[in-house]
């Protein structure tokens, strides 16, 4: 027999976060969800980024991550469902449709959907952004969070993390601690801690400025794979740090031909298209980062040779290519690139 006195079971619940790793207090919030709906849909952010100390680990592994730490505490594989959404950092809407759309294929036009979530600050400004869900907020309330646990896991505190984290969290960081990916990043973090710290004891927070180029021929957009930290190995538009002698047309100018060889007989400045100013204010984890990205088009015709430089390897990639391979990229550049070319 029911109890009237228990409030009724919704169908669908949504969780919404990176888990970047999950912890302790994630598991306890889809714990006490999984009390008041029958199926948890886990919505993933963050997917198809390339690795960083930010966002170290794939959708991939720490779906797998999750569903270990659900089992373990006895939630059987039926009730766990997942979501897997990218950053969209200029396109708010984009984003809300892919979460939408992943949603959906679950509930299949179900409207029994409760928003599981804890207004906090302005991180949690999407809890009011689907309307058509009932808001459920958690009483979890916890210190924890995901900041903490990476920065035990690439100081090497591994004492640290333990209380921080469920024993199947743990042993998937202990086991990518042993990783050549670990390595690359824990290099990273180093060199970011290095680089905040030079800028600590400035009078006023530092913002700094930059220009990146858009470089388009024949349906291939010109990048540098990066030579040096933060973000070795990862694709990128050629740019850099605004020269403060000259003007940021000339500054993006200068820097595509000294990172890529791009013949100096081309006339880049000719070939601009548009500029656009990209301040997403996480954008870098350097600080606080504003580019002014340039768009030129060299038309139709063979891709002009390119050579190395310190920066990094220069290379053509077709857009195809470049467009469906988001996890390649330093940064914001491949929402910068898909910027220019879908506005065409």
């Amino acid at each position: 027999m029911t109890d009237p006195t228990r409030p009724r079971k919704r169908t669908f619940g949504v969780y919404i976060g990176r888990f970047e790793p999950p912890h302790a207090a994630h598991l306890a919030v889809m714990l006490e969800a999984l009390d008041t709906v029958q199926k948890l849909i886990i919505v993933i952010g963050s997917a198809r980024s390339a690795r960083s100390t930010k966002n170290p680990f794939t959708a991939d592994e720490r779906q797998a991550i999750i569903t270990r730490m659900l089992q373990d505490a006895g939630i059987p594989r039926a009730r766990i469902l997942f979501v897997t959404v990218r950053d969209y950092f200029y396109n708010e809407s984009l984003w809300l449709s892919e979460v939408q759309r992943g949603v959906e294929k679950h509930v299949r036009g179900s409207t029994d959907i409760a928003l599981i979530g804890h207004i906090k600050d302005d991180s949690s400004y999407y809890l009011r952004s689907f309307p058509a869900w009932e808001f459920l907020p958690t009483r979890i309330e916890s210190p924890l969070n995901a900041t903490d646990v990476r920065k035990a896991l690439f100081e090497d505190r591994v004492d640290d993390m333990q209380p921080m984290t469920p024993p199947a969290v743990h042993d998937a960081l202990l086991a990518f601690r042993a990783t050549p990916e670990f390595a690359v990043l824990q290099a990273e973090y180093a060199y970011l801690k290095d680089y905040r710290a030079a800028w600590a004891h400035s009078p006023f927070p530092p913002v700094f400025v930059t220009t990146d180029a858009v470089v388009i021929r024949s349906g291939h957009v010109l990048l540098v794979r990066r030579a040096g930290q933060p973000g070795f190995g990862r694709l990128a538009m050629p740019g850099a740090f605004l020269d403060a002698r000259r003007s940021l047309l000339d500054s993006c100018v200068r820097q595509v031909h000294a990172e890529t060889g791009l013949p100096d007989t081309l006339d880049l400045a000719s070939r601009l298209r548009s500029t656009k100013v990209f301040d997403y204010p996480d954008r870098s984890l350097r600080g606080r980062t504003v580019t002014h990205a340039h768009h030129f088009d060299l038309g139709i015709g063979q891709l002009p040779t390119l050579h190395d430089s310190d920066a990094g390897n220069a290379l053509w990639m077709p857009l195809g290519e470049a467009l469906n391979a988001p996890e390649l990229f330093f940064e914001d550049h491949h929402a910068i690139i898909e910027h220019f070319v879908m506005k065409g």
